[in-house]
């Protein structure tokens, strides 16, 4: 083949997307697994629309790459519904798309912390391969919104939480095990004049702390330890961690990404998309403005299944339901099938 036809040729790529509560991510790999274009958007309460955004993002992206993309995957809360939007070859949880991606990047990988905007997770693995796993959905207090809330509350920008938690040399001490009482000790460690740098290490000192008493709990944290997720990006966290355990914590670049990535690594594991592919597929060729028209309707149901009696949004393409979120167990999960 001519230098001029190599130049030309036209390069598979893999789609993954990672939608979750606070922001969806997407990333699109080449055969070789390698990043050739990267999106990380606030969901605002809207999946899908925050998906379309993703998708016209990474097109921008990729206009003038001589990308062709022969499959796709999704994973987080919202998966279903995205996954239909982009014919999906590849629908998986978050723990699998985790460790599929972590263990890809980092194979010696033994444990796996991950804060997300409102929920948090660990991932035990073991020779590559993800053995146990524990999350903590139902309360925000180890969270990045409680990060941010505080942030807000401080009148700083969650960005620069980590900068300055570095510069104390006494953390607070703030009783994070509930979102309620971390804001009232917050309240009462600024009435008394704490240094707002020691309230800022003691924040992030308290997320790692509620972290391993509950998410942690009872889990075997060995090394190499990584830690990923929006909170990761925060350096005063990442040091509490450190200090807590008495280990190094790694923090891959891309690690706010990495559900994402694994889903993309999934697709391309599964291979491309054959004849009578769905949705963006359905010429045979990724579409990405198919993605953007996608339609479908919603309706709010009351799981009552359980104490919780959860408000799930229940989404239909036609008459067909294709996703659900808001429950808080397993027994919501699609409780509406009509």
């Amino acid at each position: 083949m001519s230098t001029a036809n190599t130049a030309n040729a036209v390069k598979e790529a893999y789609l993954g997307i990672d939608i979750g509560s606070i922001s969806t991510k997407g990333v699109v790999i080449d055969e070789d697994a390698n990043i050739i274009a990267r999106s990380y958007l606030w969901t605002e309460g809207d999946p899908a629309g925050a998906s379309k955004r993703v998708a016209a993002e990474l097109a921008r992206q990729l206009e003038d790459e001589g990308v062709r993309i022969v499959g796709a995957g999704t994973t987080g809360s919202a998966r279903r519904l995205v996954g239909a939007m982009i014919g999906a070859t590849v629908i998986k949880n978050e723990i699998t798309a985790h460790a599929v991606g972590t263990t890809y990047l980092h194979p010696e990988v033994r444990t796996i912390l991950e804060i997300g905007g409102q929920d948090s997770k660990i991932i035990c693995v073991e020779g590559g391969i993800a053995t146990d796993y524990a999350m903590n959905t139902l309360c925000a207090a180890g969270t990045g919104s409680f990060l941010s809330s505080q942030a807000a509350r401080l009148g700083v920008e969650v960005e620069e939480f980590g900068k300055i938690a570095l510069t104390s040399e006494k953390p607070a001490n703030i009783a994070a095990r509930c979102t309620v009482f971390a804001e009232s000790d917050l309240v009462h460690k600024i009435q008394v004049g704490y240094a707002r740098e020691d309230i800022i290490a003691g924040l992030c000192r308290a997320v790692a702390s509620n972290y391993l008493n509950n998410v942690g709990k009872g889990k075997r944290i060995e090394a190499p330890i990584v830690f990923q997720g929006g909170v990761s990006k925060n350096e005063g966290v990442v040091k509490s961690f450190e200090d807590l355990l008495g280990q190094k914590v790694m923090v891959d670049p891309d690690g706010h990404l990495m559900g994402a990535f694994g889903s993309a690594l999934l697709a391309l594991k599964a291979g491309p998309v054959q004849d009578g592919g769905t949705g963006p597929f359905a010429r045979g060729s990724f579409d990405f403005n198919a993605v953007q028209d996608f339609q479908f309707k919603t309706r709010e149901v009351e799981c009552q299944k359980c104490p919780n009696n959860c408000e799930v949004i229940c989404v239909y393409r036609d008459k067909d339901i294709i996703d659900s979120w808001g429950n808080r167990c397993e027994r919501g999960a699609i409780p509406c099938t009509r």
